[in-house]
């Protein structure tokens, strides 16, 4: 196959979602309300947080980066996906779908991260209520929203920079309605072992890694209720932690079903069902989680 090296490629064909052309309408419709609820839904959780002084607490800071996140997450993929479904031909800038690819890792180390520092906000009130207030003061609150974004940064642009230096075949045909990381990797004439390594690595620092500490904070939450068995103690801890644990396994639950279930024939179709569920099913039942506490 013929060769083309990054510099000649100036555009990626997006298939996009494999959608029958008369149920184009009915699906536009679909994502698109779902995408305005997710950006109405968030940034309502975000005006009612600055404007009530009660939700000044470090478990709604933590809510509004993960509102601003959502809000960003959906945006990165989903406007490119709605104009994709009305268009002719489906593409892409390579400026644009390399954009595409850092933002939307970003967005979802920054998620795990901001996840995982709720799930530590959650398990000092609940295991160290008396040392609450000295634990999670301002600057710690601060040093750990400021600490994802630094992370989340770094590790999305370790992907692009090794992203950017691979050569592309003549094939740029994307099965993907967004410049997918793993879909861009297979279309590359380079050696991608480096890549593979790295997507290894900065997945176990951005995903395994704060889901373990995840599943640590919520096993000393669950030994300290159950060193204290009162009805009334366990309806608390459900009201703190339940919409958090919501969140938890919408995030989480997709990667497991995406990394770690066995594959099928319709590998694809499980990625694409996965991207959605990262990108608009997720971003938007958030609002209603946390508006429902």
């Amino acid at each position: 196959m013929r060769k083309e090296n990054q510099s000649s490629v100036s555009e990626f064909l997006l298939l996009g979602l494999p959608i029958l052309p008369e149920q184009q309408a009915m699906f536009f419709t679909l994502f698109l309300g779902m995408y305005l609820t997710t950006v109405l839904g968030n940034l309502l959780i975000i005006l009612l947080i600055r404007l009530d002084s009660r939700l000044h607490t470090p478990m709604y800071f933590f809510l509004s980066h993960l509102a601003f996140t959502d809000v960003s997450f959906s945006s990165v993929t989903v406007p490119k996906m709605l104009m994709n479904m009305h268009a002719k031909y489906k593409s892409i800038s390579y400026a644009g779908c390399i954009s595409q690819t850092y933002f939307f890792i970003f967005c979802a180390d920054l998620d795990s991260f901001l996840i995982t520092s709720m799930a530590y906000d959650r398990y000092v009130a609940i295991c160290h209520p008396l040392h609450y207030t000295i634990v999670m003061s301002q600057s710690i609150c601060f040093m750990l929203v400021a600490g994802s974004w630094v992370i989340a940064c770094a590790c999305a642009l370790l992907h692009t920079l090794l992203l950017a230096q691979l050569s592309f075949c003549a094939d740029h045909t994307v099965p993907h309605f967004f410049c997918d990381l793993a879909a861009l990797l297979k279309l590359s004439c380079s050696d991608t072992s480096l890549n593979q390594l790295v997507i290894f690595t900065a997945g176990l620092t951005a995903i395994m890694l704060p889901f373990l500490c995840i599943v640590v904070s919520y096993g000393h939450i669950g030994a300290t209720i159950l060193r204290v068995p009162s009805t009334k103690g366990i309806c608390k801890a459900l009201s703190t932690c339940g919409s958090h644990l919501s969140v938890v396994t919408l995030y989480y639950g997709t990667i497991i079903g995406l990394y770690f279930l066995p594959s099928s024939n319709n590998t694809n179709n499980k990625n694409l069902i996965a991207s959605l569920m990262y990108t608009v099913v997720t971003p938007m039942l958030n609002p209603f989680i946390y508006s429902l506490r």
